[in-house]
């Protein structure tokens, strides 16, 4: 393994080693006004939801690494106690990065970027128009991580109210996260798009107890064909097929039979990774099970 002592390697370097390693990282695009209404907009990456009641959400703005200053968007959250969290699709991603650069204090970030500035309902920075979900927010509490360059400024809002484009929700009026298509920021100048096919579904239910890896026989958990992932397909089965289901799916399956006749350890289990893939949990088991 590579291995990094935080104390001895440069900020700037484990800034990105990381950035790279946390990933990806969703993207707070933070509008903001200074004393004099002045409008701010830049994005933040170290950002998250932290809570749902009361409705939390956080991002750091960190101390410039070469020259310890602050930014904007920190002293105007000191000075009004407000901001709106406006969230980044595909569509105006490239915007958002014009909006990074940064530029005088008194130059509106909303201009240089195209972007549509709209009065908020309840506070008073900006919204973005062009952002699918905006979310105005009451800043609560302001965290000093350190004093040093890099050091970061936990700014702890409280969405006091939310906007969501129509256009982005499903029928039951929830949020489709293909129709919302999403940016997540990576390590360096790296992006990712949270759709399409990266977007897969994991169902498990939290009230469900799988009967885990350890139960599973060695032909499973130590398969040296399969995934991990698809060996948790099984371990999360409530409870794993009987014997009756086993001997009973073997029999029908007819190419089950045609690939054990050949006794192809590896082939078997490709077939059981198959298996898994399309669904079929209680199927591969039995499969594997007999191997």
């Amino acid at each position: 393994m590579f291995e990094i002592d935080p104390k001895t390697i440069s900020t700037k370097d484990l800034h990105q080693y990381l950035l790279a390693s946390v990933a990806p990282r969703p993207i707070a695009f933070v509008s903001t006004v200074d004393k004099d209404g002045n409008k701010n907009l830049a994005p933040f990456s170290f950002f998250n939801a932290f809570s749902s009641n009361p409705p939390i959400l956080v991002f750091s703005s960190n101390r410039r690494v070469e020259n310890n200053t602050t930014k904007d968007t920190l002293r105007n959250v000191i000075d009004t106690k407000e901001c709106v969290i406006n969230v980044v699709s595909h569509r105006i991603v490239r915007q958002m990065t014009l909006a990074s650069i940064e530029y005088d204090s008194s130059i509106s970030e909303f201009e240089k970027a195209g972007l549509t500035p709209i009065p908020s309902k309840l506070v008073k920075p900006f919204r973005v128009a062009e952002s699918p979900v905006q979310m105005e927010c009451k800043v609560e509490d302001i965290i000093a991580l350190g004093k040093e360059g890099g050091a970061g400024h936990l700014i702890i809002c409280n969405v006091v109210w939310m906007h969501i484009d129509p256009l982005v929700l499903d029928d039951e009026n929830r949020i489709d996260v293909h129709k919302i298509d999403l940016m997540g920021r990576m390590g360096r100048a790296f992006y990712t798009r949270a759709s399409g096919s990266s977007i897969s579904k994991i169902n498990q239910p939290f009230k469900q107890m799988g009967v885990g890896f350890d139960t599973l026989p060695l032909s499973i958990k130590a398969n040296p064909y399969l995934r991990g992932n698809q060996i948790a397909e099984i371990a999360a089965l409530e409870e794993v097929p009987g014997e009756e289901f086993v001997n009973n799916y073997l029999v029908k399956d007819e190419q089950y039979m045609r690939i054990k006749g050949d006794g192809n350890f590896e082939t078997l289990s490709a077939y059981a990774g198959l298996l898994i893939g399309e669904g079929k949990i209680r199927e591969a088991y039995a499969i594997l099970k007999d191997i």
